[in-house]
């Protein structure tokens, strides 16, 4: 029998990380499956060994933008009548009309928006963006594409992004059956569903729950559980490498413990660096009491900003910054894109530290995968960049609703609280991170360490 074919879409770079860094590829092989990468990413799948098709010259309709984001306020408008609940306001960023090209797209879409804010108009709005996308060349080409190579199967790593929708619709449109991944564990709640296919993969019984449950269109028997690849590298003792190798790399002090700050993008955390400062003076104070500690920054990936300059100057005997190992290719945040080294250094960095500190962030479990504690940041500094903003505000999310017990992580309630906090990270961080292995699995469901498998498994189920 012919080995069925697989079409791995890639949009964007985003899924690079979770499906050609990770062992992904290498658990298809060995289903005896003939992989293709539809690579719409700059980065060259061909150094890694994969076979890939390039789409070449991906646009989507004037008018899809507009319609896409009129579905994600429609969707929210209808989440706050439903549930009664303010929080799906604050999923929204602020219309722009300081350039003409974004303020025409965005008075198309608030129109969009008050015409069209019911189950009837969101369904007419899911309709359209599909009519829209059908219409342009960029469908013609992966209709093209697609009747060429023959795939038996097209997977899509990432249900966001807009130049995904044409490839999909393509397959569809030649009977091939289509999936995607969600990509993120907060991602269903924000309404940043764009693609439409057969088949569903989640994280958890957790997601799948929240996909029923926000995209009431999609059945039970449609989804896969099946866990996500990106924590499955922590489980593979092949990207480890000793901590002497580390620390003579990054030029680390051998008698040091290290804790790691990990650093938010701008919007998500303004007062950044004045928490980093933060940090850095309680780990002084501990050290003047005796102890030997230092802090590896490690920065948001897509944060190219020289806004922690001057704490990294300050702090230079106690903050080593490494940054991550990303390549801008372009101007926009999803044009940076992750290598595989880049995996490799995280995994190290947090193998060689004690435990993370952040605002709110995933990295809880990455740490927790490595059975190692972290601290949330949970105060707003006194001179806020953006008055705007809050911590609260954060931490309202509904992916946080998602914890089964507020000791899941240890709480960084003010500046004078971060160094007892740091204290029992280091010594007594066992029931930290008990409740944070519970919400690991509640995110992330059971077996994280052979997520590929079970992923394979489930397109072997779909194609056979």
């Amino acid at each position: 029998m012919l080995n069925k074919k697989i079409f791995i879409l890639l949009p964007d770079g985003v899924g690079l990380r979770n499906f050609a860094f990770s062992n992904f590829f290498k658990f298809g092989l060995q289903q005896n499956f003939d992989i293709r990468y539809w690579n719409n990413t700059p980065f060259d799948l061909t150094t890694l060994g994969f076979d890939e098709v390039k789409i070449r010259n991906a646009k989507a309709n004037l008018l899809t933008d507009s319609y896409k984001n009129a579905r994600k306020h429609i969707e929210l408008n209808l989440n706050i009548q439903i549930e009664k609940d303010p929080v799906y306001d604050t999923y929204r960023f602020p219309f722009s009309y300081k350039k003409l090209k974004p303020a025409v797209k965005n008075l198309i879409s608030q129109f969009l928006i008050a015409t069209h804010s019911s189950d009837k108009g969101l369904k007419k709005i899911r309709e359209k963006i599909k009519k829209l996308e059908k219409s342009g060349n960029y469908y013609a080409h992966c209709l093209e594409t697609l009747k060429i190579e023959k795939p038996d199967f097209v997977f899509c790593t990432n249900q966001r992004p807009v130049l995904a929708i044409a490839p999909l619709l393509a397959a569809q449109e030649l009977k091939i059956p289509t999936a995607t991944f969600i990509f993120s564990w907060d991602n269903l709640p924000k309404a940043t569903m764009v693609v439409e296919t057969d088949f569903y993969f989640v994280w958890s019984e957790h997601m799948k729950r929240e996909l029923l449950h926000y995209y009431p269109y999609i059945k039970e028997n449609q989804i896969f559980v099946t866990g996500t690849p990106q924590f499955e590298s922590h489980f593979d003792a092949n990207n480890a490498v000793s901590k002497s190798a580390f620390f003579e790399k990054y030029q680390l002090d051998l008698n040091k413990k290290y804790v790691c700050y990990s650093g938010d993008d701008f919007t998500t955390c303004p007062d950044d660096p004045q928490y980093l400062s933060d940090v850095a003076d309680a780990v002084r104070e501990l050290n003047n009491q005796g102890n030997s500690i230092g802090i590896i920054f490690r920065r948001c990936p897509v944060d190219f900003s020289k806004r922690y300059d001057l704490v990294l100057e300050k702090n230079k005997d106690i903050i080593t910054p490494i940054a991550p190992l990303w390549e801008k290719v372009g101007e926009d945040w999803n044009t940076i894109l992750p290598t595989k080294g880049d995996l490799e250094l995280q995994i190290n960095t947090i193998k060689h530290t004690e435990m993370v500190l952040n605002l709110g962030s995933s990295m809880v479990f990455d740490y927790v995968a490595h059975q190692k504690p972290c601290a949330f940041i949970n105060y707003d500094v006194p001179d806020k960049v953006d008055k705007d903003w809050s911590v609260s505000k954060i931490y309202q999310y509904v992916h946080f609703r998602s914890m089964p017990n507020k000791n899941a992580v240890l709480w960084l309630n003010s500046p004078q609280d971060i160094k007892e906090k740091i204290r029992l990270g280091l010594e007594q961080s066992t029931e930290t991170i008990e409740n944070a292995q519970k919400w690991f699995e509640i995110i992330s469901g059971h077996s994280p360490e052979s997520v590929s498998e079970k992923i394979w498994k489930a397109i072997e189920k779909i194609v056979h």
